[in-house]
């Protein structure tokens, strides 16, 4: 999924622009949530398990800048031990 997600971003000018960066990470103490990602500067956090949840997330949030309510993991925001 991760090389589907910089596929996507590379084909919108993302990458190229500076605005997305696509990394190779643990679970970001979030395992839990399985697959993950964090959008920055926002912070938020986002659970995602097939490639149409990625296309909603490049399309809604990181082009539009409107964040993807359904897919927004709610407690990120609290301290993981």
């Amino acid at each position: 999924m991760r090389d589907y997600a910089k596929k996507r971003s590379k084909e919108e000018g993302l990458v190229s622009s500076g605005k997305v960066r696509i990394n190779t990470a643990g679970c970001l103490n979030r395992c839990e949530h399985g697959p993950v990602a964090v959008v920055y500067p926002e912070g938020i956090w986002y659970q995602w398990v097939d490639q149409e949840d990625i296309d909603e997330i490049i399309d809604q949030h990181l082009i539009n800048d409107t964040p993807v309510e359904r897919l927004i993991i709610k407690d990120a925001d609290k301290a993981k031990d």
